[in-house]
């Protein structure tokens, strides 16, 4: 039996900008909260309301990087890599409950339009747009890293959109005196919230059912696998994803009488490793012919 370990050391890059993000985003939410409150703007107060939920993501995501960087123990063998996909999960969540938030109050808004005071407002959306831009393009680099750091991407973005929306609503306010374009645009940022809030919680999820990565298909690596040299058969193939930014295989290999175990152990590794990105990989070495435990022969399968 062999394994492959593909081990992954230092802090990555995203943990300086997930602070300076936390900064800047702490700061704005206190300007935009306090300039919702004052000219009456429910996209105002719903992108600020956003934007704490923003502060908690991006800590929970910058606690989550730290810890996922703590080394492997006898107790965790994987290490800590998964607190990044339950903060990821966790962001979703929030992101979620937010989304309806807005809906809701929206709805309320619709039957009873208030009067809003629509300078203030784009006084106060103009000046959360250009900090939303600041910190996402903080976060832009780092966004791949992992699926946290997408999520507190993805939060940062839908701040962004909201900052837009609540521009759009102020000057319609003040050109139409068209109060009902408040809640209007409430419902269509909580609309892209829930979406992008869907595929995170989606993804994360996934990972933590350990579902076969979206990009990898059993299929074909089974295929691959198969055609190896002294291979009989392939089975009880198994691929999942410890992180994002790690994916692990395990399987048995039936091998022909006489063949090389260690060449056709050797390839089988390298295959996986250079056409699908899998550095971890436990592969079982089995002999044709070989009676398992249960009274199970391993026997080649037919061809499809």
């Amino acid at each position: 039996m062999s394994h492959d370990h593909a081990h992954h050391s230092g802090e990555p890059s995203g943990k300086k900008r997930l602070v300076l993000a936390i900064s800047i985003t702490g700061c704005w939410f206190v300007i935009e909260l306090a300039g919702g409150l004052y000219s009456n703007s429910l996209a105002l107060i719903a992108d600020a309301a956003h934007m704490l939920t923003d502060l908690g993501a991006l800590g929970l995501s910058l606690f989550a990087l730290l810890v996922s960087t703590r080394p492997a123990t006898h107790e965790k063998t994987y290490g800590y890599l998964r607190a990044e996909i339950l903060a990821a999960l966790a962001n979703g969540i929030f992101l979620v409950l937010i989304g309806f938030y807005i809906f809701y109050e929206a709805y309320q808004r619709f039957l009873e339009p208030p009067e809003i005071k629509s300078i203030p407002m784009l006084m106060v959306a103009a000046t959360g747009l250009l900090a939303n831009l600041v910190t996402a393009s903080l976060l832009y680099r780092s966004r791949n890293e992992s699926l946290n750091l997408r999520g507190a991407f993805l939060h940062v973005m839908m701040d962004t959109l909201g900052s837009v929306g609540a521009i759009i609503a102020g000057f319609l306010i003040w050109w139409r005196q068209w109060y009902i374009a408040d809640a209007v645009v409430s419902v269509v940022v909580g609309t892209l919230v829930l979406y992008s809030s869907w595929k995170l919680v989606s993804e994360s999820v996934d990972i933590l059912l350990e579902a076969t990565p979206r990009h990898l298909n059993i299929s074909d690596i089974l295929k691959d696998l198969g055609k190896v040299r002294g291979i009989v058969s392939i089975h009880d193939l198994h691929v999942w994803s410890i992180s994002t930014r790690m994916a692990a295989m395990s399987c048995h290999a039936v091998l022909k009488a006489g063949e090389d175990a260690g060449e056709v152990l050797s390839e089988l590794s390298r295959l996986m490793r250079e056409k699908y990105g899998v550095d971890h990989t436990t592969i079982q070495i089995e002999p044709e012919g070989w009676v398992r435990p249960g009274g199970i022969t391993i026997v080649k399968l037919p061809e499809a």
